[in-house]
Formats: structure tokens, sequence, C-alpha cells
């Protein structure tokens, strides 16, 4: 059966994501004319055609679109595989350090769940060190992916749970997170309607898989930005309701009636054979 090498499956990626072969080198630190070739061999050992190429640019074919988001996933579980050797070889014999689990969570979500969690799992008789690793709203199943987390924290509906093990741990409704001398602060509750189309405070914007949403509302790169700019009278946000752990005095969070249920799981790779991850696992599915 006929091999592909991560190099050549970086390159194609490459590629197929810019659509234009010279930033495609730049990006990869290489001459065009290498790279080039070397796609046209991997179509000819492949015996399909990748990329469709004339005067106005690079387009993919059928063939070249699966092979992208195969080799996307393809990557992910080479650089996953190199994180996890990496972290499992840091643990020794007795005396030795612990083997250590990375946590991925939501920045300001589930904060007093993770707290049971981190001290219910550290009383436990053998247990692994655990990094917390905050991050974006979608951020999750990515570091699952190429592993940068061995477990996450992930809420629905706004984390896909598509490909990974998980339980169910919490539901909680949903609130707004409002400037605290605004006039809507002053409200026993509100609907989505109502702090979706605010034209002097528009929602907050993270990135989903790389890309923001269309909006005027502001980009979003952390918690204590968004923390900032609530704060000035600058944005609006909807968290779950346990995000009331992090506000600050100048915030002020109404629930919101009509907007689904979120539900947090504990999450991870379908394929993983950690016993301390699923010690991990049993403790918070017993919280």
């Amino acid at each position: 059966m006929d091999t592909v090498e991560t190099r050549e499956l970086r390159y194609f990626v490459a590629v197929a994501e810019e659509l234009h072969f010279g930033r495609a080198a730049e990006r990869l630190g290489m001459a065009q004319p290498p790279l080039s070739r070397a796609i046209r061999q991997l179509e000819r050992r492949l015996g399909v055609t990748l990329l469709e190429r004339d005067r106005r640019g690079v387009a993919l074919t059928g063939a070249g679109e699966v092979l992208l988001s195969e080799g996307r996933a393809a990557l992910d579980a080479v650089t996953a595989a190199v994180r996890r050797t990496r972290r499992a070889g840091g643990a020794g014999g007795p005396g030795g350090p612990r083997e250590r689990l990375v946590l991925a969570v939501k920045a300001g979500a589930s904060h007093e769940l993770l707290h049971k969690l981190l001290d219910a799992y550290a009383a436990e008789p053998g247990a692994a060190e655990v990094e917390v690793l905050p991050s974006g709203t979608c951020e999750q199943g990515e570091m699952l992916r190429d592993g940068r987390a061995d477990v996450a924290l992930m809420h629905k509906p706004f984390n896909s749970l598509a490909g990974f093990d998980s339980e169910e741990l919490a539901t909680e409704g949903q609130i707004a997170i409002l400037p605290a001398g605004h006039p809507l602060a002053a409200h026993r509750a509100l609907s989505l309607a109502d702090v979706t189309d605010i034209p002097d405070l528009p929602l907050a914007r993270w990135a989903r898989n790389g890309t923001y949403p269309p909006g005027p509302g502001p980009e979003i790169h952390d918690q204590t930005q968004l923390a900032q700019l609530i704060a000035l009278g600058r944005t609006v946000a909807v968290f779950p309701e346990s995000a009331r752990a992090w506000l600050w005095a100048e915030h002020t969070a109404v629930p919101l009636t009509d907007a689904r249920p979120v539900v947090t799981h504990i999450a991870w790779p379908a394929h993983s054979r950690s016993l301390a991850l699923a010690k991990l696992v049993r403790t918070a599915t017993r919280l």
C-alpha cells in the first residue's frame, strides 16, 4: 500500500489552505519550485489530481478536499502522539515526577465544578498532576485533537463532542453579562432578542475554528480582555450561569429566559488508554 509522509501532508495542507504556492512556500519556509515538485510527486503516487492549476490560481478538486480534511486529522494525530508521549516520558518511577494530565477548560466557565473536581481528584491515591489550560469558547476540541490537552470540560451546544468519549456532569442556564450602569442591567430577566441587537452594546465575538463570526462586536481573545470591555461599556456577552464566579463590580449578570440550557461534559479522545485519565473521569462523575 502506498504511504504518505507527514512532510508531504504538511506541504499539501499548506497549499490547500493558502490556495497559493507562493504563500504556502513562505509559510513553510522553503522555495516554491521544490514545493510544487513535491505536490506533483504526491499526486502521481496517489494517482489522483489534488489541485486544479490555471492562470487564475489554485483550486481544490474533490480528491483534494478529502485529503485536506483527512490530512489535517492525520497531522493532528501525529502532533498529539508526540506531545502526549513527551508528557508521559516526564513521569518516572517511585519518587520521580508524577504523570501529568492537561485539562482544557473554557476561561471563566464551570468555576465551582472545576474547583470541586481538582480537589477531589488530588485526594485520590496516586493522582496525576493536573495542569489547567484555559481556552476560548470553542478551542477545547482542537486542543484534544492535537494533543495540547488530554481531557477537557466542554459545553453543549457550544462545543461539538463528535469523535470524543464523554460523560455529562452538570446542566445550567445562561446569563447576559452587561456593564453595571447600562439600563438593561436593571432588569430581573431578559430574552436573547433583548441582548442580540443593542445599538450601543454589540455582542462580543469569539473565534470558532480560527474564524470570527461577522458582526459589529469586538473580537475577543481572552477573558481578561472581555471583562474589561464589558466594564467599559463596549460589549455584552452571553455565558453559562457559572460565569458569575469571575464577574467584576462593574458587571451585572441577568438571567436569559429563553436561552438553551448549557450541559457541561468531561470529554477525552476515544482511543485514550490512560489510567490516570480514567481515574479523573471517574472522580468527575461522582461529584
